[in-house]
């Protein structure tokens, strides 16, 4: 069994900020951080933090090599990011005193990804094995339907989340993993509905598909089917919530791939997303696999 992650690979510019700015206004940043991230890369860094092997595949820039030196310090396989000759992906990030977070994308390679090469990576992986995705890529339709032929297992995360997602082979994907915010998009729901009403929607939209709420403070929730589970935070002070929803993403997989049964693996995942939000910074911050498996 092998982990295929086909995403993102952005570089970060993080400027701290007494709050996040609004319409018109000016507002002094007391810091700025270039680093690096993306949903795709965050995520495997994540993955090859709890334990597992993961392949990265995607595209950057020239000014994108120190993203995947970085994944391969962490242990992530990156023979499958290509690198040309244009501007990488970039995020634009503030993080107010409270550590929450405001982005903007420019999206770079990750939308130069051609179909000669995801034919190419995916001829690598078989079936049985996983394929992570996120919606920062381009042919996102055409990686799920490749992936599907072949038997991949595909946890799809739709973030950021657009209409587009609507027209993808959803039924290809066997978890679909959202926040609160995009589980109500994605359900047609109000954004105040209830996190049990989100995911009693979803498990009824997506009947073959495991589904998975993440919450904040609030948790993680679990709907297949007639099965209900959630997980439950440890209330660490939050310094930085970039990349929390990622590393619970990695360390549900790795959970999972264990052989944990899903409330044992939302009590680690949100366990490892607890520790990552009382750090700063997004890969750097995520937990090791002593911190949450002991």
């Amino acid at each position: 069994m092998k982990i295929l992650n086909y995403g993102s690979l952005n570089i970060d510019l993080v400027f701290s900020v007494p709050h996040i700015v609004v319409e018109g206004e000016t507002i002094s940043s007391t810091a700025l951080v270039k680093s690096a991230g993306g949903k795709g890369a965050n995520q495997s860094a994540a993955i090859a933090k709890a334990g597992l092997e993961v392949y990265h595949a995607g595209k950057v820039g020239q000014d994108g090599i120190f993203l995947i030196d970085l994944l391969k310090s962490y242990g992530v396989h990156t023979q499958f990011i290509q690198v040309d000759d244009q501007a990488s992906g970039q995020a634009l990030i503030q993080v107010n005193d409270q550590g929450q977070n405001s982005i903007v994308l420019y999206a770079g390679g990750n939308h130069r990804i051609t179909r000669a090469e995801i034919d190419s990576t995916l001829s690598h992986f078989n079936a049985g094995d996983y394929l992570v995705l996120q919606h920062e890529i381009n042919d996102m339709a055409y990686i799920m339907a490749k992936a599907k032929a072949k038997g991949l297992r595909i946890w799809f995360n739709p973030a950021p989340f657009s209409a587009d997602i609507f027209k993808l082979p959803l039924d290809a994907v066997e978890m679909l993993l959202v926040n609160e915010i995009e589980g109500a998009q994605l359900a047609r729901l109000p954004l105040d509905t209830s996190f049990s009403t989100i995911v009693d929607t979803l498990v009824a939209q997506f009947p073959s598909q495991e589904i998975i709420l993440t919450a904040g403070k609030h948790g993680a929730y679990y709907g297949f089917k007639s099965i209900r589970e959630k997980g439950d935070i440890i209330n660490f002070p939050v310094v930085d919530t970039t990349g929390a929803g990622d590393t619970f993403i990695g360390y549900l997989l790795a959970s999972r791939v264990r052989g944990f049964d899903i409330k044992e693996s939302l009590r680690l995942a949100c366990k490892a997303s607890s520790l990552k939000v009382s750090r700063a910074g997004a890969m750097v911050a995520m937990p090791l696999k002593e911190e949450v498996f002991g």
